[in-house]
């Protein structure tokens, strides 16, 4: 049984690699198979299908939807989405439509500030890409505008700040919503990152998988090995399938390898088999 990794991201969000260039990363690495969960956006899933079909490597595709749950981010992936489905792509559509609207605002306010940044050169040659707040760091960072990406988002980019208003967010109801009327297995990302405390993540976990959650990130980049079983019992105890990924993002996060994210991270191909068992992709 090979190796896979079911969360990545590439330049159509906030990745710094093409979505061809992960998936032909990932094919040197000797991955069988990756999910490129780009957030909020599914623009590079037919490059990266077709860069995997020469690679011989499997794709899923993939999708990674902020949603807001008691005034914090969350992030839910959804696996094995069908991007073509009108419906899906109305949703998605209307998304994208919401960030567009906030990054045309921090950009201004950048702006009037005095700061000489420009919307080309957020988009870097890529304008189908999906702005993030790491699409300011970079541009402030090689600006001169911070000394390093963590500056740039300690300094310019806090949710509240003056350059950054809070996001807009969709409920954790309405993306299981979205992601189950696709036919997608949707899986709750990252969970530690939340910093809630254990009860508040039985009680997050028991809440979305009354919303129709099938899944659990257990391995992650940001997870130590303490945090594994205990991580595995949660998934368990509602009966939600264990999903893994390094969270790859290229350059923007360095440390972060495909695969291994900071180097002990090895995701068994028989976490997709799993996934497949439940009759994925529908």
């Amino acid at each position: 049984m090979g190796y896979i990794d079911l969360h990545v991201h590439s330049t159509a969000s906030d990745g710094t690699l093409s979505p061809a260039q992960v998936v032909e990363l990932a094919a040197s690495q000797k991955l069988e198979a990756i999910a490129l969960t780009d957030h909020d956006t599914v623009s590079g899933i037919p490059e990266a299908a077709e860069a995997a079909r020469r690679a011989g490597i499997e794709l899923v595709p993939g999708i990674e939807l902020s949603c807001e749950y008691q005034g914090k981010e969350i992030h839910i992936l959804g696996l094995f989405i069908h991007p073509e489905e009108k419906a899906f792509a109305a949703e998605i559509g209307a998304l994208l439509e919401i960030r567009n609207r906030r990054n045309q605002e921090m950009l201004a306010r950048f702006q009037k500030a005095g700061f000489s940044i420009t919307l080309e050169d957020l988009t870097a040659g890529n304008p189908d890409t999906v702005i993030t707040r790491a699409h300011f760091a970079r541009v402030l960072t090689e600006k001169g505008y911070a000394s390093s990406l963590d500056q740039a988002f300690r300094k310019y980019l806090q949710y509240g700040g003056p350059y950054c208003m809070r996001k807009e967010r969709i409920t954790p109801e309405h993306a299981l919503r979205i992601l189950r009327a696709n036919g997608a297995f949707p899986s709750l990302a990252h969970i530690m990152q939340y910093k809630l405390g254990w009860e508040e993540n039985r009680r997050l976990v028991a809440a979305l998988k009354e919303m129709g959650l099938m899944g659990l990130e257990v391995y992650h980049s940001s997870h130590n090995r303490g945090q594994i079983p205990q991580l595995q019992e949660l998934a368990a105890s509602y009966s939600l399938l264990p999903t893994g990924g390094s969270d790859f993002h290229g350059a923007n996060k360095p440390d972060i390898q495909i695969g291994v994210g900071r180097g002990n991270l090895r995701l068994s191909a028989s976490l997709l088999s799993d996934i497949k068992s439940l009759g994925f992709p529908s």
